[in-house]
């Protein structure tokens, strides 16, 4: 009998275990047989998936396709059994979803409760980090991306434009002063990231940054509570400058400079080809929705 879905059952658990006696344990086989089985995958495809070596297993180019393909497969399958076992109402499973941290907490996450109206039976596993994650390593589906793309060979949906602020706490701004140029941000206290980014934050025009923050939230908090001034998305601070909370200042100024004065926003996933209901669904529904909210219309369930 065929069982196919078995042996990359066995493989997978070689390779996330790290070895053939841990494996074997975990599925209460014994070493030989799980050696066997992996031996009887490499003879019917005719290439060698794993290096083996005294002290560690390492995947061939061979065995990382096959590994890649075959958590899909079996991730499929558990999706289509599940889906069948609740009627076939809805797809289930969970999307494993990173974003920045500003555009998580301001778009991505207020959508979440309708989602799950029209999905309960999708979990959101939802990473919320300014810094670039591996979509291949880190096993996640879909990236929300602020800025420019590096290139690579995942599917970029360009959802709309982030214009990008100077603002500051009218508190800030009656103590400092209001800067008037880009040359004025020398004498006053700009608040920063730690991280790399495409296009640089302040790009030298500041000398003095009192924070360096790992996201833009810290950022928008500490600009919000007076304590210099921040560069930042339009999605993010629009209630502020709504509610006078925030105030934007050197208007016109930017556009053109080498700071640059908006970037495009993204949605990330791993190509069409076989994706799974539970990511197709959740891309369908996120979709229209935050390119509405990115073109300054109010982010609607």
């Amino acid at each position: 009998m065929d069982n196919r879905a078995g042996e990359m059952d066995v493989f997978l658990r070689v390779v996330d275990s790290g070895s053939f006696s841990e494996a074997a344990r975990q599925l209460r086989m014994t070493p030989s047989t799980v050696s066997k089985l992996i031996g009887r995958i490499e003879a019917r495809l005719g290439v060698r998936l794993l290096e083996r070596s005294t002290r560690r297993l390492s995947l061939t180019a061979e065995g990382q396709i096959y590994y890649d393909r075959s958590q899909t497969l079996l991730a499929d399958l558990a999706e289509i059994e599940r889906d069948l076992a609740h009627g076939a109402t809805s797809p289930g499973g969970t999307v494993r979803v990173t974003a920045s941290v500003g555009f998580g907490m301001v778009a991505v996450e207020p959508l979440l409760p309708a989602f799950w109206q029209a999905y309960p039976n999708i979990v959101v596993d939802l990473s919320l980090s300014d810094e670039i994650i591996d979509l291949y390593l880190d096993r996640t589906d879909i990236a929300f991306r602020v800025g420019a793309l590096s290139s690579s060979a995942l599917t970029a949906r360009r959802l709309g434009t982030a214009p990008r602020k100077f603002v500051a706490a009218p508190a800030y701004l009656a103590r400092h002063g209001t800067p008037r140029s880009l040359h004025d941000l020398a004498g006053h206290r700009c608040l920063g990231l730690n991280f790399r980014r495409s296009v640089p934050l302040w790009a030298g025009y500041a000398d003095s940054c009192p924070l360096l923050a790992n996201n833009g939230e810290t950022v928008r908090r500490l600009a919000l509570a007076g304590m210099g001034l921040a560069r930042m998305g339009e999605f993010h601070i629009r209630e502020d400058l709504r509610s006078g909370a925030l105030v934007e200042i050197l208007q016109g100024d930017s556009a053109g400079d080498s700071i640059g004065d908006s970037e495009d926003v993204h949605m990330l996933f791993l190509g069409t080809d076989r994706m799974p209901h539970r990511v197709r669904a959740f891309i369908d529904f996120m979709a229209p929705r935050l390119k509405a909210f990115l073109d300054g219309g109010p982010l609607t369930p």
